[in-house]
């Protein structure tokens, strides 16, 4: 059967109950061994929703270049990032968190009520949220935001792969794929990987 798509109930019905601005936030980068985690919140136009979105991970990257140029012409979008330095400080969920909070501080307009993919909520929030368990996969507003993060991401880690060549990051964006680790081991860690991360701790300190 083919996957469900994601639907505006959940957005509707909050917006019954008094809410104005609904945000799905999404993120994109825990478990690459190089580059920023990015986080995106979108508030989508009840009046206006684009066609055809979808959980980032089942699309193309056509499809995603095509959805993520109608959310950014439609929707109100914010997006932030924490860097691999950060990822070191504090781990990989705080900094997932941090980027989080960046991206709904963003946001031109305050949200009333954000909805959160995955099963955990970041602290300090500035309004009411929900987390939504494979809310990309649910929910039309998380699923634009995972949209949003993933090409955002995607396009950062090219523009690294100029600038650090042989990794192969405009293919594998960072991800522990068979050439990046053999990259690694031959050219050794940039400042751009995460040296928490065990593949990298284990070169610096082996």
């Amino acid at each position: 059967m083919p996957a469900s798509c994601p639907d505006f109930s959940l957005e509707t019905e909050l917006a019954r109950s008094g809410c104005a601005w609904i945000v799905g936030v999404d993120e994109v980068g825990r478990g690459p061994l190089a580059g920023p985690v990015t986080a995106a919140a979108v508030r989508l136009n009840p009046d206006d929703l684009p066609q055809g979105l979808q959980d980032s991970k089942r699309l193309g990257g056509a499809a995603r270049e095509l959805l993520f140029a109608q959310i950014m012409a439609r929707a109100t979008v914010g997006i932030g990032h924490a860097t691999p330095a950060e990822i070191d400080e504090i781990n990989i969920l705080q900094a997932t968190y941090l980027a989080m909070h960046r991206a709904i501080a963003a946001l031109p307009v305050p949200p009333d009520h954000l909805l959160i993919d995955g099963n955990r909520l970041p602290r300090d929030l500035p309004c009411g949220a929900q987390a939504v368990v494979k809310g990309d996969g649910k929910v039309m507003s998380i699923a634009a935001a995972s949209i949003i993060a993933k090409v955002t991401r995607d396009r950062i880690m090219a523009d690294l792969d100029q600038r650090y060549p042989g990794y192969g990051w405009a293919e594998n964006a960072g991800y522990p794929t068979k050439r990046h680790k053999n990259a690694i081991a031959d050219l050794g860690p940039t400042p751009e990987h995460r040296r928490s991360f065990a593949p990298i701790r284990k070169i610096l300190c082996p």
